[in-house]
């Protein structure tokens, strides 16, 4: 025993190329140019050059997270949590292990608009409900997506891009007005979360092969030249397996319920009411919320202050695909100040993962010293990022606070997340300036802070984008 342990004690300097000579039989017997050859893998160990510390930095990554190595020694100073411009302060939601984040970060806009309109009334809303019917219309969206298309081949494009994906829980604030118009709102009270609901994979995943499986089906009764009212008949019994579905996973959606709101104390204020979803809507948004607001993204690859609109980018057939005006971060900011400084927070998103320290809560982008570990350099800009995958729009939060240098300038920036009270600074965010220019990506603001001509510019004819943009994923 004594020997086989000391047979197998290799340095990690005669260790690769002690590799290269096993892997020498599988690379001489490819022979196609473009592959690994036996050539390629020398000079390839040849330019590791031996230095000595590789060993030490392997011997502590093999171990360890490689962001607690690539940590900053000056991410363990104490966080400056001062801001000059900051919304009032409301309590922090959970999205639990969903992707829901879309819906988070506008109803958190939502609440914090009634709450400022009414200047000490509270409410809750309920995300189960208005997520059932996210999935139904998204159900619906797929379903006559595949009979519009059900003339095409399966492999043409436009059939793939349902196929692989027939139902997702991200979204956007699109998906906020259009639901929230059609459907109403109800309190969290009258519609808890379920277990589905905090925990969506299971039943996406069952929803997608029965949505594909009736997908086919449809396609099928297209190909037979059945008529537009018996395709409908057969889509609408689909949608009632769907619906059952959702019914046992979400519950079923409440068509009245008798509410009383709360002050900020949480006391009740004045009798119970009895309100439709789409009464109690009207009662705190006020108003159809399509038509007061512009999204703005900022996408280098793309001219700015021209309109963008990607397709079948929507929550609802029916309903708005997602249409941005491109601008230059500068701009950005300027409009996020003049709705922070009014007291209104706004839907915003990120990609959230970039140099996070979940530790403080903080967005930097020298938080991580990634190039000093691994003896490399990541030089790419926003733009390449973008076009390779690198990078883009993966999680919507709320901004709800800036901080201004004496001359007006942004230093950093403060938002809500949906990931817990516990999560980061007391279930906030905080980010500087140079790390929002490089990863903030959608704004969704109030036209009343918007510039006449940054309205007439987002009333554009916008250029198509297909749906496979590198920028537009889903925020989740």
């Amino acid at each position: 025993m004594v020997n086989k342990v000391k047979f197998l004690k290799i340095t990690n300097r005669l260790l690769v190329p002690v590799l290269a000579v096993a892997f020498s039989h599988t690379a001489m017997a490819q022979s196609n140019d473009g592959g690994i050859s036996t050539d390629m893998l020398n000079r390839i160990v040849k330019t590791q050059g031996g230095n000595p510390a590789d060993k030490a930095i392997f011997n502590a990554m093999a171990g360890n997270n490689i962001d607690n190595l690539a940590r900053s020694y000056m991410s363990n100073a104490e966080t400056d949590t001062h801001f000059s411009v900051e919304t009032m302060a409301q309590s922090i939601s959970d999205q639990k292990s969903s992707g829901r984040c879309w819906m988070f970060s506008g109803f958190n806009v939502l609440r914090a608009n009634f709450a400022k309109r009414t200047d000490s009334l509270r409410v809750e809303f309920s995300h189960d409900y208005l997520f059932f019917y996210d999935q139904l219309e998204k159900a619906n969206l797929f379903l006559q997506g595949v009979i519009d298309t059900g003339k095409l081949p399966i492999d043409d494009p436009k059939v793939q891009f349902f196929f692989k994906s027939p139902i997702a829980d991200g979204g956007t604030f699109c998906g906020v007005a259009d639901l929230t118009e059609k459907y109403g709102l109800v309190p969290k009270s009258v519609m808890p979360e379920t277990f589905s609901a905090d925990n969506t994979s299971k039943m996406r995943s069952l929803l997608m092969s029965k949505l594909r499986e009736q997908g086919l089906q449809l396609r099928d009764m297209v190909k037979q030249g059945k008529n537009k009212k018996q395709i409908k008949e057969e889509k609408t019994k689909m949608l009632g397996v769907v619906y059952r579905i959702l019914s046992l996973t979400l519950g079923n959606p409440p068509q009245q319920f008798t509410y009383a709101f709360k002050n900020k104390d949480g006391k009740t204020v004045g009798t119970p009411r009895t309100y439709t979803p789409q009464e109690f809507y009207r009662e705190v948004v006020g108003e159809s919320l399509n038509g007061t607001f512009i999204m703005v993204m900022n996408d280098p690859r793309h001219e700015y202050h021209k309109t963008y609109e990607v397709e079948y980018d929507r929550h609802t057939y029916d309903g708005h695909n997602w249409v941005y005006l491109n601008l230059p971060m500068e701009e950005i900011a300027s409009l996020a100040i003049a709705s922070l400084k009014d007291g209104h927070k706004m839907y915003s998103s990120y990609d959230v993962g970039k140099q996070l320290d979940r530790k403080n809560g903080l967005l930097a982008l020298d938080n991580f010293d990634y190039e000093s570990l691994l003896g490399t350099t990541f030089p790419m800009n926003k733009a390449q990022r973008i076009s390779t995958f690198d990078s883009g729009s993966t999680h919507a939060m709320t901004l709800s606070a800036v901080d201004l240098d004496a001359d007006g300038k942004p230093v950093k920036w403060k938002v809500e997340n949906s990931w817990g009270p516990d999560y980061g600074h007391k279930g906030c965010l905080i980010m500087t300036n140079d790390w929002f220019n490089e990863y903030m990506f959608r704004l969704v603001v109030d036209k009343k802070y918007v510039p006449e001509n940054l309205i007439k510019e987002a009333q554009q004819k916008p250029v198509m984008l297909t749906p496979d943009d590198p920028l537009f994923a889903e925020d989740r």
